[in-house]
């Protein structure tokens, strides 16, 4: 009996046993250890987020109810208008031309022996701060070639395949027998005849800055059925020192200073002056008047107005890439160590070049990881503050002006926190459909 009993009992009930978690933790010892960085994430995340929703709804001084005016004056507002654009291109071309390069840099260096240094090199700007970075491409987007390197480089090419003037400030003198010619060219006043030596004197040239190939100038001599003449700096150094209009011993000649000789508004005949600033020219230049084009005086190329209102965004975009193209490298270099290398060997034993494995294997095997430097770079550029703050200058911010700074502007600098804070909610709202996008792709790689 005892037996039947026994066996046909129920078990007696088991008191419940505190759950564990995987790691064998009780769950209300993992709540008590996270409930310090759940009270930072409530004051430092959740609270400035839902102060700013309801902030967004009042006016200025912050006790009237203004409804949905503060959304609306997000896209009337010019200068909101002007940083939402900006913010299109940006989120467009910044992770694009950055996700590009760190492609093409971590496929490269990984061929060549150097490929870790130049990895180094390359991932070396992410160490600076944002602050910094700006210093720096403030300097190097400078007007002034001696100072920026950006127009050092552009005018050192520009002036390789195009000769600048030699003299950009010169111009006549006292009682000179030039006078301007319109369009900043200079004609002598009276024809000249064959046989005449002519005189081109000029001033405004400082001595250090003449030409390399500058003599002494020379008086010209005349030629039977020519004209000939000098052209010259007319100046010597000391007060009441040297003869005005006429060739002194101290004076250097215009090497390179082309003139023309004009007969009824066509240039019949030309020359180039030598050394000392003489010059020849033919009989078909009898009656002509002599003009010095305006060639001659053409302001030096000063490079590109990198931070004008044309430029400034692509340059501040430029500097993003040059800090954040390190960081999609090496990501990108990540994954691409972990692509199965017979696959490439496969494409190539089949008869693919090099470029048909890099596009048709290599890059849709590192799709995922694509994606994900892309969509993590769109959400740093929607935030981007410090490269623009620092890099544009006043005169030109309002033309490079995104969504964070203007948020800046308007709580601080236009005391308009309610515009502000519909700017804050609304950069939220655009970071949480890629943040989604970004949350859902990695979830997806855990499962497989």
């Amino acid at each position: 009996m005892t037996s039947a009993t026994a066996a046909g009992a129920s078990p007696a009930p088991v008191a419940p046993k505190s759950r564990k978690s995987v790691t064998g933790t009780r769950k209300a010892v993992a709540a008590l250890f996270l409930l310090p960085a759940l009270v930072l994430l409530g004051a430092l995340v959740v609270y400035p987020i839902g102060y700013s929703l309801i902030r967004s709804f009042y006016d200025q001084s912050g006790d009237g109810f203004a409804g949905f005016d503060n959304y609306q004056a997000l896209f009337t507002d010019d200068g909101i208008r002007t940083a939402l654009k900006n913010n299109v291109i940006w989120v467009v071309f910044a992770p694009t031309v950055a996700t590009a390069l760190g492609l093409i840099f971590a496929v490269l260096t990984e061929r060549v022996r150097w490929g870790t240094a130049f990895k180094l090199v390359v991932f070396m700007p992410m160490a600076i701060s944002m602050l910094a970075a700006g210093i720096i491409f403030r300097l190097v987007y400078d007007q002034d070639p001696d100072k920026g390197v950006a127009n050092a480089v552009w005018v050192g090419v520009h002036d390789t395949f195009a000769e600048s003037s030699a003299f950009p400030k010169a111009h006549p003198g006292r009682d000179s027998p030039l006078e301007p010619a319109g369009g900043g060219a200079f004609i002598t006043r009276q024809p000249v005849t064959a046989g005449q030596v002519v005189t081109l004197p000029l001033v405004g040239v400082a001595p250090d800055l003449m030409p390399d190939g500058a003599k002494k100038a020379a008086p010209a001599e005349p030629a039977d059925g020519k004209i000939t003449g000098t052209t010259w700096q007319d100046f010597t150094r000391g007060k009441g020192v040297g003869t005005l209009n006429g060739v002194d011993a101290a004076e250097l000649g215009y090497a390179g200073m082309k003139i023309e000789a004009v007969k009824d508004g066509e240039v019949v005949a030309s020359a180039t002056a030598a050394g000392d600033g003489t010059f020849t020219l033919p009989a078909a230049a009898d009656g002509a008047r002599l003009r010095l084009p305006a060639d001659n005086f053409a302001e030096p190329y000063n490079g590109l107005n990198w931070l004008g209102p044309s430029l400034v965004t692509p340059a501040i975009i430029g500097s993003y890439v040059w800090m954040w193209a390190g960081f999609a490298m090496v990501l990108i270099a990540a994954g691409l160590a972990g692509v199965p290398r017979e696959l490439l060997e496969a494409a190539r034993v089949d008869g693919a070049n090099e470029w048909q494995v890099f596009r048709r294997v290599t890059v849709p095997l590192l799709a995922p990881v694509l994606a994900v430097v892309a969509v993590t770079l769109m959400i740093n550029v929607l935030k981007v503050f410090d490269l623009v703050f620092i890099i544009a200058p006043g005169s030109s911010q309002d033309d490079a002006n995104v969504l964070a700074l203007e948020l800046y502007r308007k709580g601080f600098a236009s005391d308009q926190p309610g515009i502000a804070s519909a700017i804050a909610v609304f950069l939220l709202l655009l970071v949480i459909p890629v943040m989604w996008f970004n949350v859902r792709r990695l979830r997806r790689e855990v499962r497989r």
